[in-house]
């Protein structure tokens, strides 16, 4: 048997003013449509904050239902917005922010398996790295260069 190593980087932010003031602008976004979240069931909120390259911002919370597969997570909400709005724009940057209602989250929250698959989808798809900053309700902000830091055995269309 072989073995193979795989490693990631993250850039750490200890503080949101640490951060670049076009990714403070962003966080700060995610941080508000976080609160806009529809979450009764699991009082966790979230918020994502994407940029394109002509220059907007897309927002998504997550939202939940009753019939819990039936809910979205706040990366795909803002994800298939922008693809369904401008669906030849690219993704350049993402923020993400997560809460509980129940407690303090103080570490960083990175998105789910699905949000991972699919913000690689889009990444494959513009052939250009999503950069992905990520934290909780207060604490240091993790900066991923790409989607692929964060899922690095990725299945994309070259499988099918």
């Amino acid at each position: 048997m072989k073995k193979i190593t795989i490693t990631t980087d993250f850039g750490v932010f200890d503080t949101i003013q640490e951060l670049p003031s076009d990714i403070q602008n962003l966080m700060q976004e995610a941080v508000t449509i976080r609160h806009k979240a529809y979450a009764p069931y699991s009082n966790f909120k979230v918020g994502a904050a994407l940029l394109l390259d002509n220059g907007k911002i897309i927002l998504g919370s997550n939202q939940e239902n009753a019939a819990f597969p039936s809910g979205l997570c706040a990366e795909r909400v803002a994800i298939f917005q922008a693809g369904a709005i401008y669906p030849e724009t690219k993704i350049l940057k993402m923020a993400i922010s997560a809460a509980s209602e129940n407690s303090t989250t103080s570490a960083p929250i990175p998105p789910c398996g699905s949000c991972r698959q699919s913000i690689a989808e889009y990444e494959i798809k513009q052939n250009t790295p999503i950069e992905i900053y990520f934290m909780g309700e207060i604490g240091a902000i993790y900066k991923s260069d790409s989607l692929k830091n964060l899922l690095p055995l990725l299945f994309d269309k070259k499988f099918l």
